[in-house]
């Protein structure tokens, strides 16, 4: 054998086991991206906050500051104030009734600026106006045989549920041939006193806590706001400053 034969047996020899190595299959490719992305699941969507209770807070109006003919300021107004609304001990829809609170003071000045003793009367209260009226209506109506089934009903598609004008009304179920007919009346403005303190001072002021002040006969929406009047006395006259504090609708 020359060394001819011997190199070329060398040589094919190399070049079959690099196409050996060439065949030997490779590591697995990793699949193909998934054009539409990982299977990720839905988070639930989160629940709504529940809307924050009502604590009766109320921000008071700013005070009322009168300047009188003779030259003396008078300044009254109301402060930490509350105004929660409470289920009626009647149970009745036509009843309205609110837990009250706050701090109501006033200040007498002289010409010349300085807090000088006065005699007069500081009044505080309530003002609940009421979308409509039946205290003085005749109230329902019983026309033809009327049956027994007393309940409630609504008026022109209102309730007092909502916040718009909304009525409920009283009723009495009537049979078939019989008729109701309701007697109402304009809203009113009820107002509820809690106290008039006569002062001898320059700064009188009113403390209510936990007041429990209630209507009836009120139907639809209600309105309430406090007030306080300073009333300034003197021999030639009085002098009076209102302050009303902010209007919550119910």
């Amino acid at each position: 054998m020359t060394w001819r034969t011997v190199t070329w047996r060398i040589w094919c020899g190399l070049a079959g086991a690099a196409l050996a190595v060439a065949a030997l299959p490779g590591p697995a490719s990793a699949d193909p991206t998934d054009p539409a992305g990982p299977d990720v699941q839905p988070v639930a969507a989160a629940e709504a906050a529940p809307p924050p209770i009502d604590d009766g807070k109320v921000v008071s109006s700013p005070p009322e500051i009168a300047k009188t003919l003779d030259g003396w300021t008078l300044t009254v107004g109301g402060k930490d104030e509350t105004q929660l609304v409470i289920a009626p001990l009647t149970t009745a829809v036509s009843s309205r009734e609110y837990e009250v609170g706050g701090t109501f003071t006033g200040s007498i000045k002289n010409p010349s600026g300085a807090p000088a003793p006065a005699k007069g009367v500081l009044e505080v209260g309530y003002q609940i106006g009421c979308g409509i009226d039946m205290t003085t209506g005749t109230g329902v109506l019983l026309g033809g045989t009327a049956g027994g089934n007393a309940g409630l009903t609504t008026f022109g598609g209102l309730s007092l549920l909502s916040p718009g004008p909304v009525v409920f009304l009283p009723n009495a179920g009537v049979n078939i041939g019989g008729s109701v007919a309701v007697s109402l009346k304009p809203g009113v403005i009820n107002v509820v006193p809690i106290t008039k303190k006569p002062y001898g001072s320059s700064n009188p002021w009113v403390w209510v806590s936990h007041q429990r002040i209630k209507i009836d006969g009120c139907v639809g929406q209600s309105f309430i706001r406090s007030f306080a009047l300073l009333s300034r006395s003197t021999e030639e006259g009085d002098e009076i400053a209102a302050w009303y504090g902010t209007t919550k609708i119910v």
